[in-house]
């Protein structure tokens, strides 16, 4: 396993980290109603998962207080417990995240320093730590400066956890360039975190605007979803789209429609050609791109079993991509 620093942290983190969402299971928003979780998940399962991924030398785990409303932090730290990595030099190697943002409780708004607050001593609590080695704001819908759960006090709290050891880092994610534009030079945050992939490239390019920014201020990028939820690994058939269950975010989005699935697969072939056919190559080489990119400083694809965990190590083991490499899949995807 390939170690790169966090920004201005210091903490070393696995190239290949895990994401955690898909461990909250089914789950929908208690104030739009709308599906914000994933499928039913087998929790043993996620279990074994967990720990091919500690064997390989994952240090690196991304959770949220609204996975799942705690459940994917409770299942997280209940493995961790059970596989010896909560005290001791295991846990010293760990970079355990977790967030705050979309889940206000009675507060008017999540980003007050009461509620974040709140919210960082109940995910401590479901994790069974003594400290959150990174912790972000989850986005940056903050409110307007006159009122509480603004930026600046937002901001201004994340930096007390930090002094008081309640937390090691702070992040920020988000989801325009914009987002980071205004957060960035007030968080201060070691990292920022967002979309990446072959099909969503606009928080990777190396020349873009984020990639500067992140620079000015010695903070690294952790991409989430960098297999394209699933569509980089052709496992989906355009004439028989996939049926999400209720709860699962992807149920709704248009990029698992039957046109754009039949617009991607022909570079799906290309990619098999060039890298392998087998779920496994496609997932090495759409990770091993995101992690061409020099703010990369981790990827975290999702995993709900040990079939998906060991796809997601491939990656750790093939050699980096070439410059050939990434023009070959740039030319073949574009730039969003």
């Amino acid at each position: 396993m390939r170690y790169r620093t966090l920004g201005h942290s210091g903490l070393q983190v696995s190239e290949i980290g895990f994401g955690c969402s898909a461990l909250g299971g089914p789950a929908f928003s208690s104030e739009s109603g709308h599906a914000i979780g994933r499928a039913p998940l087998d929790e043993d399962a996620a279990l074994d998962g967990l720990r091919i991924a500690l064997e390989a030398g994952v240090n690196h785990f991304d959770n949220a207080d609204i996975y799942g409303y705690g459940r994917a932090e409770r299942l997280l730290g209940r493995g961790l417990s059970e596989f010896g990595h909560l005290s001791g030099p295991n846990r010293d190697r760990l970079v355990i995240a977790s967030k705050v943002g979309h889940h206000r409780g009675t507060a008017p708004h999540a980003f007050t320093p009461f509620n974040i607050r709140r919210q960082c001593e109940q995910s401590l609590t479901n994790l069974g730590l003594d400290h959150i080695d990174l912790y972000y704001l989850h986005h940056a819908g903050f409110a307007p400066d006159d009122q509480p759960g603004n930026l600046t006090d937002a901001a201004g709290t994340m930096h007390e956890l930090l002094a008081e050891g309640k937390i090691r880092a702070i992040g920020q994610s988000g989801y325009t360039i914009e987002d980071f534009e205004r957060t960035v030079p007030v968080l201060r945050p070691a990292a920022a975190q967002s979309w990446g992939s072959m099909i969503r490239t606009a928080f990777i390019e190396r020349a873009g605007p984020l990639a500067s920014l992140l620079a000015a201020h010695d903070c690294s990028f952790i991409a989430f979803s960098p297999l394209g939820q699933g569509l980089l690994l052709d496992k989906f058939d355009p004439d028989n789209p996939p049926q999400f269950d209720d709860g699962d975010l992807r149920r709704n989005i248009p990029m698992f429609s039957h046109e754009q699935l039949t617009a991607l697969k022909p570079k799906l072939e290309a990619l098999k050609e060039r890298f392998g056919g087998t779920v496994e190559d496609l997932a090495s080489a759409a990770c091993r791109y995101v992690l061409a990119h020099d703010h990369v400083a981790g990827v975290i694809p999702g995993f709900r079993n040990e079939s998906q965990a060991r796809c997601n190590l491939r990656a750790a083991t093939d050699d980096p991509f070439t410059s050939e490499d990434l023009a070959f899949c740039r030319e073949l995807f574009g730039t969003d």
